[in-house]
This record gives structure tokens, sequence and C-alpha cells, in this order.
């Protein structure tokens, strides 16, 4: 635990144990990073990895959407707070441009992976929180699976597909793991059917990924799971269902959206029993269709349709060409946003000040600089 920085107090009449692990990890990163300019107790205080992990912890994983900024190719990346009922609260937490058309690709632990586009598909990393960006030199042609922590190394590892076309190999293609920072090549592990990964998100869940499968020939469906200790690919069963799904956390359980191909309703499971594979089907979110197109232009044809997991409940995010719509639970309209090109995402970003070793090994990094605007 961080020692106190000097004889006198943090706050005046508090214990600077209470400021330390009470007070200041509720804050956001950015009120840390004023503090900071306080005095040097305050830095001191505020800089230390202990006090920094408390504050990760403390943090809120909210809902990423993402939309082509306003100064062209770039993307904004912006959260929304799903934990207010009467209004739709958006934040900006990082721009990127103009430099390359950029993709959201992962977020794990306040780092953001980024496919940049316009550069056969290469790959950056980025911490919003620090404004730390840094390329990822990978192999040209490589798919990204997902994004973990590897608890045993406390490395970040990525989780890769690529075809045995680019790696110049006989067969079919397979599943490599790159840890960031290394400078080593990414590691062949097998599983060519990962291949079907591509097509899917992943969620990570209890120290593995979940990647939803649905069987195109008939309604059954699986889940793929990636061990990320033993860095293994295994099955679990899956509701026996049609449509589009999405797997994230809600309340300490994996839940499931099923969004329909009509993209009227939405429907919503919980793995009650994680060991024993059980389902349990929780809601069904009519979309008010009607209103929508009473108020938002009886034209509207087409919208996304995302479910936006909270802690303990889930939003249901409609994105038609100009309009960001905001739907509980019980199918009401409960707030609007308009704005072209913002994109709902099923990824959610915890923010974090830590540091990582990485960052400054990668060629090119750089901190408060381009891309970032």
């Amino acid at each position: 635990m961080a020692e106190a920085a000097s004889a006198a107090p943090l706050l005046r009449g508090l214990p600077d144990e209470v400021v330390i692990w009470e007070i200041l990890p509720r804050l956001p990163p950015k009120s840390i990073l004023r503090c900071r300019a306080v005095c040097p107790a305050w830095r001191r205080a505020t800089s230390a990895r202990d006090f920094l992990l408390a504050h990760h912890a403390r943090q809120p994983a909210l809902p990423i959407l993402d939309g082509l900024n306003t100064v062209g190719k770039g993307i904004d990346i912006i959260t929304f707070d799903h934990r207010s009922a009467d209004q739709l609260q958006l934040q900006s937490v990082a721009r990127l441009g103009a430099t390359h058309h950029f993709g959201l690709e992962a977020s794990c632990d306040g780092l953001l992976v980024l496919s940049i586009h316009d550069m056969s598909l290469g790959f950056a990393i980025c911490n919003p929180a620090t404004r730390q960006y840094a390329p990822l030199h990978l192999l040209y042609g490589s798919r990204l699976l997902g994004m973990y922590p590897h608890s045993p190394t406390g490395e970040y590892r990525l989780l890769l597909y690529l075809s045995s076309k680019i790696m110049h190999d006989e067969g079919e293609g397979a599943s490599y793991i790159f840890t960031i920072g290394s400078g080593h090549q990414p590691r062949n592990i097998g599983c060519p059917d990962a291949k079907a990964l591509i097509f899917t998100l992943s969620t990570l869940f209890r120290g593995s990924l979940h990647w939803h499968m649905k069987q195109q020939e008939s309604a059954s469906s699986r889940i793929m799971v990636f061990d990320t200790t033993a860095e293994s690919f295994r099955q679990m069963r899956a509701p026996v269902v049609r449509g589009f799904g999405n797997l994230f956390e809600m309340d300490g359980m994996l839940g499931l959206s099923i969004i329909k191909d009509e993209q009227t309703s939405v429907d919503i499971w919980v793995m009650q029993d994680y060991e024993g594979q059980v389902w349990t089907f929780k809601a069904r979110v009519e979309l008010p269709i009607a209103e929508i197109r009473v108020q938002f232009g009886k034209f509207v044809d087409f919208w996304d349709v995302v479910a936006a997991p909270s802690d303990v409940d889930v939003q249901v995010l409609v994105k038609t060409d100009e309009w960001l719509l905001q739907v509980d639970t019980d199918g009401k309209l409960v707030a609007s946003f308009h704005r072209r090109g913002l994109n709902p995402t099923q990824r959610r970003l915890k923010q974090s000040l830590v540091s990582h070793t990485f960052f400054p090994t990668q060629e090119g990094y750089v901190v408060n600089a381009s891309p970032f605007i």
C-alpha cells in the first residue's frame, strides 16, 4: 500500500487512506491527471502502480460507439453511459485521424486494438486515457480473433488467424498467438477451424475468450472457447436459437443477445450455471418500430441493432442513418442522439492509467501526438 507522500495530509480533515483508496479511485482518468498538478505529494500518490490498479478496478465498463470524425478518415471513440436511465449520455474519449482509415477491433483493460485499412490491414494499439499509440507490426493478412491478458506471464496477447497462403505453408491456415512487445513473430497453435471465428466477436469471460457460432444448416448453435491460460480451444453448449448472436458479460454471468433477421426484436439469454452450461431465457425486447418511424422519419427502413449490456441490465441501441436511439428492456424508446455515422459496438471500455512497458518498445510509438487529435 502506498505511504503518505508527506506529513501533511492530502486533504485536511481526512486520513490519506480514505483519500487514496476510497475517494480518488472513483474519479475519471482526466480528473486523476488534473490531481497530479496540485503538488508533488498528489502526483506521487496518484502515480503509484498499486493506486492505478485500484483506480482501474473502480472504473465502469461502458459500451463503445465509434464514428467517422469530422476531419475525414479518422475515428472517434465514444462511450455510452448506460447507468443513466433517463438520459442518453455520450462522452468522447479519443479522436484519431486523419492519417488512416481506422477500425475498432478489440478492447481489453483500457487498451484498444485498431485496424488500419489503408496499410494492407495493419494493426495498432492505443490507450485513450494516457494517449499512447503504437503500430503493431504483424504479418500481412492476419485477422484478429481476440485480445487477452496472459495471467501466468502478465503479458498482453493477440489471438490471430492467418491463412496458409500468407504463411507460405502447405495445407490449411491456422491460429497464431502474438505477444505484444515481445519482438517475436506470431506462434502457430494450429486449429484451422478458427477461421470461422473471423465472422463473430469474442467476449473475455472467466479468463477465456468466447464466440457464439451459428450453425448455418440448422437452428442449433455452439460456443467456441479459448482458455487464455492453457491457450487451447474447447466448445460449450448454446441455446437452440435462430438469428445473429453476440455474447457479453452481465451481472457476473455470460449473456447472449439474439437479433432476428428482420431486426425488429432482440432475445436475451443468460447462462445461469456456467459449469453445467445451463441457459435461461431472460427477455424479448420488441423494438418500437412504429414510434421510431413517426418520430425519426416514416421512410426509415434500415437500422443496425446492438444489445449494450450494463452490470445488471441490457440496453438496446438502434442506429439509423442519422440517429442513435436507446431502447430499454420493456421496448420503450428512452433517448435519442442526432449524429450521422455513429456506430454502436458490442465492445466495452474500462479506462485505465496503468502504464505498460511494451508501448515504448514499439517502432512508431507516440504519446499525446498524432494520430491523436
